[in-house]
């Protein structure tokens, strides 16, 4: 990474990067797709998606509007890369945080009110200034007099001291104002739709399906008082974007949310439903549900606005790593709402897109390359023959190579979520409830359930690998044995397909070639790495480390390759938990107590599993009836009890 933040954004506003600028500053006016900003009334607030020439052009512009509408700004937060070059910024409300406290005798008035209206905006790869996040509303009192006395308003250049010298008509100051453009990622011809104005900034929804929404959101909270929906309504009072999510997603993602896919096929295929859905893999090798949501276009705000909202539902958890298609605005999105998350391009999107002839000679490259060197020869090869050294999409995509092939990821987990075998494919849970015809009243229709026979699915899973204890050993080898006693079924049939085979043979031209893999093993930490990386693609040894561990002698797998999300001895009871580590095992010692929705959901975890427990027969029933008398009774005269006693 090359990017620093030499002031981020602090707890406290008054520890930002403040600065405010001398000078005086002419209004402006909107003209045409893309147009200048002139002398004179500005009609047009802040949007997220206008772009500008420069940071200076941002900053006019907002203190355009800001002196229409009353209010002064200065400089929150600017970000820079090692290089010292402006690649992130934030202008907010001259009233925005609070004043720090002072020990002088006559300390000034508190001037300030913690206003939130501010706007966002970073530099693009096109060299122009984009907005990626802005707030209109203020909580304190405007008007176009409260603005005209604030320094914002005397503006300098912020290269120079030197006033603009802004009032002889011949040096009127112009800002060139670009509108955002959504174009297909193929990059040649395509749709073009313009994000901050027109149909796009609003669900496309037919005659009845808001009402269908509404009663499916009220059926779910009745059914599930854990259920959770949010709305993103536009400047118009439109429905815009939408997500739900259910209390088990929540949960599961406490198990299995280190690796996270955000599947989008319902938007790049033009499925009547624009659906989207967030989902994990489970300890059974079968996808679940995270959240889903619809969204009125594939644009960087839409999809920002979705993250922050499931981010916001998993209690600010991000992944380690979350897998998306190959969509530039879902690249900008994600670096913005998930800026510590690793981002993988998804190779089964991809693949979608190559041209049947085509797709031999590219699974070739990207599957049977085992080092950089081999996989760029191959790549430019590959393009040469088959005339495509000018086409946008491959060269974008190999831009991103070390974000889908691959070679490049052997270092980062992926959980079994990144097909490293040329026949597999990712796909949605709700993949065979909903095709490009299922209209919105079908899908919600049907939507419940789905969500039943996930469960029932995982359920009868668990089932089988808890009777079938010892499924039947293929080797005499000890470590066999051990993992049959923990993996589930799934987990333990992957793991025999590496037992068996004893060498990686590549058939090429009718001939049997033998690849070999560099194992390096520490026996101090007990660690193997294998060169294939598959340990980190799916999550369980390789033939390769296996071939070692028969070599040196090892009965058993070292522990640290057991891991706990494909075991079938743990239980795991799908009711979230607020702890700060990300996993369900803790006993909520670590929860915030002073945070009364903390407590809750913490003792209702409890509850529910004596519930769980006292439904099984009719002695446990008044056992555990008799017990939640005992203790609510004990409850109430602990309430009475002086805090000293507690």
């Amino acid at each position: 990474m090359d990017e620093v933040s030499l002031n981020t954004e602090p707890a406290c506003d008054d520890e930002a990067e403040e600065f405010e600028i001398d000078g005086e500053c002419a209004m402006t006016e909107y003209v045409g797709q893309t147009g200048n900003i002139l002398q004179g009334e500005n009609p047009l607030p802040p949007a997220v998606g206008m772009e500008f020439d420069s940071y200076d052009d941002v900053y006019y512009f907002y203190n355009c509007y800001a002196k229409q509408q009353g209010f002064g700004v200065r400089v929150s937060n600017t970000w820079y890369r090692k290089s010292k070059e402006r690649y992130r910024a934030k202008f907010s409300c001259s009233s925005a945080g609070f004043k720090k406290k002072t020990e002088a005798n006559r300390p000034r008035p508190e001037t300030r009110t913690g206003c939130p209206a501010m706007i966002k905006f970073r530099l693009m790869d096109n060299h122009r200034w984009r907005i990626i996040e802005m707030e209109l509303e203020h909580n304190h009192l405007t008007g176009p007099a409260g603005g005209s006395f604030c320094k914002s308003r005397r503006i300098t250049d912020l290269g120079s001291k030197r006033p603009l010298p802004i009032d002889g008509s011949e040096e009127v100051c112009k800002i060139k104002l670009f509108r955002t453009l959504v174009i297909d990622e193929e990059g040649d011809g395509g749709e073009i739709r313009n994000n901050i104005d027109g149909g796009d900034n609003k669900l496309k929804l037919k005659q009845g399906d808001a009402r269908e929404m509404l009663d499916f959101f009220t059926r779910m909270q009745l059914s599930s008082p854990g259920f959770f929906y949010v709305m993103d309504i536009n400047e118009k009072g439109c429905l815009r974007n939408v997500f739900w999510a259910e209390t088990r997603c929540r949960a599961a993602y406490g198990y299995f949310g280190d690796v996270v896919f955000f599947d989008t096929k319902s938007l790049t295929e033009n499925y009547e439903v624009p659906l989207v859905v967030f989902a994990c893999i489970n300890h059974h090798m079968q996808m679940v549900p995270l959240g889903c949501g619809l969204v009125s276009s594939q644009s960087v705000e839409s999809f920002i606005w979705l993250f922050r909202a499931w981010l916001t539902y998993m209690v600010g958890r991000a992944p380690q790593t979350i897998i998306t298609g190959p969509c530039k605005a879902l690249q900008s999105a994600v670096s913005d709402v998930f800026p510590r998350a690793f981002h993988c391009l998804s190779l089964t999107n991809i693949k979608e897109k190559i041209a049947s002839e085509f797709d031999p000679a590219f699974t070739r490259v990207v599957y049977r390359s085992l080092r950089v060197e081999e996989f760029e020869l191959a790549w430019e090869d590959m393009v040469k023959t088959h005339g495509l050294e000018n086409h946008k999409w491959l060269q974008t995509l190999y831009e991103d190579r070390k974000r889908w092939v691959p070679l490049y990821l052997k270092e980062v987990f992926l959980a079994g979520l990144f097909p490293v075998k040329e026949n597999e494919r990712l796909s949605s849970p709700f993949e065979e409830y909903l095709s490009p015809q299922t209209s919105l009243k079908e899908f919600l229709c049907t939507y419940e359930r789905a969500l039943l026979e996930i469960e029932q699915r995982e359920t009868l899973s668990d089932m089988e690998s808890t009777n079938n204890s010892s499924c039947a050993l293929k080797s005499r080898f000890s470590f066999e044995l051990q993992l049959s006693k923990l993996y589930t079924n799934e987990m333990f049939k992957k793991f025999q397909d590496e037992i068996e085979v004893k060498e990686d043979i590549l058939v090429e031209e009718n001939r049997r070639l033998a690849r070999e893999f560099e194992v390096m093993y520490n026996a101090c930490d007990s660690e193997i790495l294998c060169a294939c990386g598959l340990f980190n693609f799916s999550g369980y040894l390789c033939r390769h480390a296996l071939s070692v561990i028969k070599e040196i002698g090892l009965e058993e797998t070292p522990p640290r390759y057991i891991l706990a999300r494909w075991r079938k001895d743990i239980g795991r009871d799908y009711i979230f938990n607020h702890g700060c580590s990300n996993n369900n095992n803790n006993n909520g010692d670590d929860i915030d107590i002073n945070n009364p929705v903390h407590r809750y959901d913490n003792l209702y975890k409890c509850v529910v599993k004596v519930v769980d427990e006292g439904r099984r027969s009719h002695d446990r029933y008044k056992f555990a009836s008799r017990s939640l008398d005992e203790i609510l009774n004990k409850v109430h005269v602990q309430e009475n009890c002086p805090a000293s006693s507690m």
